[in-house]
Formats: C-alpha cells, structure tokens, sequence
C-alpha cells in the first residue's frame, strides 16, 4: 500500500496504519468466470464473491471486481468475457479466459491495496513474480494427491480456507485465516415449513449422493423434491445411476433453479437433506436452508459439524438409517431458533469484516494462524493417504 501526505514522510504505528487501511481500501475480487457473479442459476464460489464484494462496497471499501461481463454488482466490474462461460455455449476453452484475467488483474496490480483471487492456484506464478499483496480463498476439496506437490512448490502463498476440515489435506500450507460463508442479512426470509417436503438441492453428483435422499425420503413416506443441476461431466451418472430412481412415488424431479426461486424452495421444506459422501468443504446450501429456517438433516462429513449444530440447526447423522430416523425429529426443532443461527454466524456482514481483518494483517506483515497451524515439516509425497 502507498500512504500519501504526512503518512509517507512519518511512518504510523500499527493501531494507526490499521485505521487507515480500514478505513478506505482498494481491494480486487477476482472471482471465477464459470458463472456470473452473482450466478444467474447454480453457483456457489461465485455467489460467495458476490456476497462478499457487496458486504465491502456497504462497509466503505473501495472494490474492483473481475468477473464476467454479464455479473452485477456495486463495485467497479472489469469484464473479462462476455458472458459467464457455462453459459456461453460458444467456448471451447474456458481455460484461455481465464488467463487472459490473470494478466488483466496483474496489468493493473499497482491499482489495488490487496487482491484477493478465488480462482484455486492459477495466478500463484505471477504472484510470485510480481510479488503482490494478496491472499487466496480455496474454494474446492483439497484431498487430491495431484495438489501436494503444487502446494509445496508455492508454499509461501497466503491461502484462506472456508472450514478447518478443508485445510486436513495440506495443513501444512501457509493458512493466514479460516472464513466461513456468508449471505445478506435479508436475502433469504424465514419460511413457515408449510409444504412439509423434503428438499434436495445442489448438482447431481457421486458425492453429493441423492441416491441416499431419495432412499431417506422413500423410507420415510415423505415427498422430496429435487432442484439440482446436471454438469455435462455428470450425465452418464445420471442417466445410469439416479435416472431410473425418480419415477418412485414422492420423488420430484424439478431441475436447476434460480436465486430468485430458492426462498419459496427452501423456506416451504419441511427439511434439507445434505446426504454428502465427500469431505466437503462448506456446502453452502445448509446456511441457505438456516437462513429460511429450515433444518438440515446432513452426514458428517468435512465441514458439516462446524456448520450445523446439531439439535439447533438439524441433525447430524451418519448413515442413512440414522438420516430416516432423524426425519420425525425435525419437527421438534425451533425453526425460529434455526434462523437466529444463521443471523449469528453467517451473514455476509461478519463474512467481510472477517475478510478485512486478514487484509490488514497481511498488509501489516503479519501472517494470523499461520506458526499455529504449519509446522516445521510437512509429510513426503510417498507417505500420504488422501
């Protein structure tokens, strides 16, 4: 960061170059182009980005998003392709965009006191390079084998996980902070329940698993209904394993569905089932679900013990047999109790205020929880068991 006026010529001390960081900062948000930001359908990172980037503009910071050209947003938006590359039926290549803003981003570096990249690790060599004031949000599964070597290659790179069970894999990196989630205070409003059905929504996937909710809500006698989206890399799965299991009694097969769609969905479910098979790394869809209200019967897998309290917020189970008995025991949980949850500790609002503590750490040199939780050594490729 450059300090103008006096503030260049007598250095401030902490507390006082913190006020001033705090008070007025040029931030970038890079976020992927996959979808716009906010998506118009399915999206989590994006949608995250958007929360975020809005929370800061409100706060007083001054925000520069790059993103596609068709997002929307109250910050200053530099377009890096037309429109959001799922979407764009043309685009072969989506990969070539995305370097092309990592340039765009690195051309226009001196511009911004932080970047923040949530794009995995594709601008760690020009960061490097370039060596700019910056942090990474991971946004995805860590317990890939492949990743290891890259991670170390580029071990001084300042990451920012979105649970502590995401960081298990590669808890040796350079972790400078932990920020869960977030939405906006009003963006979902609380639901009565009133269509007592059960809700699956997401992507349909191997590891999302609704095989098991429709197997839960079957045994049940319970309607569920599915809004999910189909990647062209999970079709032969669907067609194979989940297709032939929708045309039981109960089960609704709706499809993909938008923003604006999601507050009926969810907050007129009697409950969400979040049957995951993966250690997922935060599974926004259960603070949507708080934020109507609605409870969220989830496996424990990855993040979901931090995200959900169990009793409070849903039940935690481990099987499906445990997720069919829990069902019943939904509705002796307070659905007003479940959104006080969510207004606690999941609002976009605390999400941005985590976020400019950790901008203001690494400008001020600091590195919070990285000695706490890197140690001096890190296991040999050969020896690990992801």
């Amino acid at each position: 960061m450059i300090l103008t006026g006096l503030t260049a010529i007598y250095p401030l001390c902490c507390e006082e170059q913190s006020a001033v960081i705090k008070a007025n900062m040029k931030i970038a948000q890079v976020a992927p182009l996959y979808e716009s930001v906010p998506p118009k359908l399915y999206g989590g990172t994006e949608r995250v980005v958007s929360n975020l980037t809005e929370a800061l503009v409100a706060d007083g910071h001054d925000v520069t998003l790059f993103a596609s050209g068709d997002s929307e947003t109250s910050a200053r938006l530099i377009p890096c392709c037309a429109q959001s590359l799922r979407l764009d039926r043309k685009c072969v290549d989506q990969m070539a965009h995305h370097f092309v803003m990592v340039q765009e981003v690195m051309d226009r570096a001196d511009e911004f006191d932080i970047i923040h990249f949530h794009i995995d690790f594709l601008h760690f060599p020009m960061s490097r390079m370039a060596n700019l004031p910056h942090i990474t949000t991971l946004h995805g599964r860590l317990d890939i084998r492949d990743l290891v070597p890259l991670y170390r290659t580029y071990r001084e790179m300042p990451v920012v996980s979105i649970s502590h069970a995401q960081r298990k894999p590669l808890c040796w990196a350079n972790w400078v902070g932990n920020v869960y989630h977030g939405l906006p205070l009003q963006s979902l409003p609380q639901g009565d329940g009133k269509g007592k059905y059960l809700a699956f929504l997401g992507r349909i996937s191997r590891e999302k698993r609704v095989d098991r909710a429709i197997q839960i809500a079957v045994a049940s006698g319970m309607t569920l209904k599915i809004a999910a989206k189909i990647d062209r890399g999970d079709q032969d799965y669907f067609d194979s394993e989940i297709k032939h299991l929708l045309g039981q009694p109960g089960i609704e097969f709706i499809g993909e569905i938008g923003e604006h769609q999601k507050a009926e969905f969810l907050g007129n479910a009697y409950a969400l089932l979040f049957p995951v098979d993966w250690p997922e790394p935060f599974g926004l869809v259960m603070i949507e679900a708080m934020a109507c209200g609605t409870p969220t019967i989830a496996f424990s897998c990855g993040s979901v013990p931090e995200v959900l309290r169990s009793g409070v917020s849903g039940y935690i189970v481990n099987d499906v047999n445990e997720a069919i008995r829990a069902v019943p025991r939904v509705a002796s949980l307070s659905r007003d109790a479940c959104r006080r949850e969510f207004e606690k500790r999941f609002t976009s609002t605390r999400m941005a205020k985590d976020y400019t503590r950790i901008y203001e750490e690494v400008l001020a040199g600091r590195s919070a929880g990285h000695l706490e939780t890197m140690p001096d050594t890190e296991p040999e490729l050969d020896t690990l068991t992801l």
